[in-house]
């Protein structure tokens, strides 16, 4: 890491990041990287815990609402558990924000579900921290479909790229509209900040870097990973 880039972290007010994007975008890879750079607190969303996952990916339709319901309050019960105070870290970094839970509720609920939903949603949300910054990993459908086939874990091999369309429209609607912190969206098509340490430290140069506006989108010029 640069001397440049080690002044810009320390002097930066940001402290609490969220890494969000659709599956296979690399959120989770990315901030695992933050937090060991930092480093900081990890808080990673344990989708592996939910019971209901595997069969949603076989019949969407009979186990959606068992699968949100279950994130819902799973993603509660951690972002409680981010208001106690860590004396032991300076940085907290997280690979969802407990927002993003609506983008798969309104895609695979049906009316009267979303309804149940949403009456659960309205009793916790307002109990939950906003992050410093949202970094948003935003990538093709070619491009996610080919990291969800290269990473291989077995569960998602039923994802369909019509699934992987339909939710990367989703988040692209619901950050476009988003302002409950500031975020950086991220063209992250033709960049890999797993393998090229100078993507990488290109990133972390915009997330670290002062006076910037509310909304910000980071178009690398690179044009080949």
């Amino acid at each position: 890491m640069s001397r440049s880039l080690e002044n810009l972290i320390e002097e930066s007010n940001v402290r609490h990041i969220a890494i969000e994007g659709v599956i296979g975008s690399g959120k989770t890879t990315l901030a695992k990287k933050i937090g060991e750079l930092l480093p900081a607190k990890l808080v990673l969303e344990k989708f592996e815990e939910n019971p209901f996952l595997e069969k949603f990916y076989d019949d969407p339709e009979r186990y959606a609402f068992q699968t949100q319901m279950f994130f819902l309050l799973s993603r509660y019960k951690q972002q409680q558990e981010l208001l106690q105070a860590d004396l032991f870290h300076k940085y907290l970094v997280t690979d969802y924000i407990f927002e993003k839970d609506k983008i798969f509720a309104y895609l695979n609920l049906e009316d009267d579900e979303l309804k149940l939903y949403e009456t659960l949603l309205a009793a916790v949300e307002r109990h939950v921290p906003n992050p410093d910054l949202v970094v948003y990993i935003q990538a093709s459908n070619e491009r996610l479909m080919s990291n969800i086939k290269q990473r291989g874990r077995p569960f998602e091999r039923k994802i369909s790229v019509e699934y992987i369309r339909d939710l990367n429209e989703a988040y692209n609607y619901f950050f476009f509209r988003y302002k409950a912190a500031p975020l950086l969206i991220v063209n992250a098509t033709h960049i890999d900040f797993v393998k090229s340490e100078q993507h990488y430290e290109d990133l972390l140069m915009e997330i670290f870097r002062e006076n910037r506006a509310p909304v910000e989108y980071y178009n690398p010029p690179t044009t080949t990973v």
